[in-house]
């Protein structure tokens, strides 16, 4: 879909990715309706502002109802977390932002979009929709779920004319990857890529080297895939 004259939501776009995908929509010529639960630390110019709790159902209702006019919907707000076998709270709280908010949304945007002409939805999934990092399989399993709802959508919601596009990547430049000494791609490299990708209305956007190499290791033996991980692990 062509950006220029789009009407895009972006939740989670006071920081990091978020950030950067409204202020370059706003570039590419978009209006864009920029959210996040504090909207006081959005310090975004050419931008409406508006609060918003994807996990608070009334607060999702009210986005839909003020954003009437949006034809493209980046769902990026998400949380990082621990492992299935640690805290339960925190595993819940995983699943409950980045699958049911991010579930939520589109649920709620569906007509929106529908009224308007079908437009597109954006879920910022990970190259972890496909693999386990230690310590974060909470954060997995909700990623992997946000691939395979973004698959189902699609099929869902292609009466309607509405893309579906999962974005996937390893570590970006974010406050939430803070103290992983890795490889980070810069966060206006992926708002970029991410972007290019919804105006050549591809299904999943593949940001990075390692992104790529872990996709092609589905369709092989897993073992093959767990060695070479643990031997970038040692590196």
């Amino acid at each position: 879909m062509k950006i220029h004259g789009a009407t895009a939501l972006v939740t989670g776009a006071n920081r990091g990715i978020g950030r950067h995908l409204a202020a370059q929509l706003v570039e590419r010529g978009a209006k864009v309706y920029a959210t996040a639960r504090r909207p006081e630390f959005i310090d975004l110019d050419g931008v409406e502002v508006l609060a918003l709790d994807i996990c608070d159902p009334d607060s999702v209702a009210a986005a839909a109802r003020t954003a009437g006019d949006v034809n493209l919907l980046v769902n990026n707000a998400g949380i990082g977390g621990g492992a299935l076998l640690g805290d339960l709270q925190a595993v819940r709280a995983a699943l409950d932002v980045n699958f049911w908010g991010t579930l939520s949304m589109a649920r709620a945007f569906a007509p929106v979009l529908a009224a308007n002409g079908g437009g597109a939805i954006v879920n910022m999934a990970s190259s972890a929709s496909w693999f386990v990092f230690p310590g974060s399989s909470a954060y997995a399993v909700s990623k992997a779920a946000v691939w395979s709802m973004s698959k189902a959508l699609r099929q869902e919601l292609a009466g309607q004319g509405t893309l579906v596009t999962s974005v996937h990547l390893a570590m970006a430049d974010t406050d939430m990857t803070k103290g992983y000494d890795m490889p980070k791609s810069d966060p206006a490299d992926v708002a970029r890529i991410t972007l290019d990708g919804v105006e050549a209305e591809a299904l999943e956007v593949v940001v990075d080297e390692f992104t790529e190499m872990v996709k092609a290791s589905l369709s092989k033996d897993p073992r093959e895939f767990d060695k070479q991980f643990h031997q970038f692990l040692n590196t």
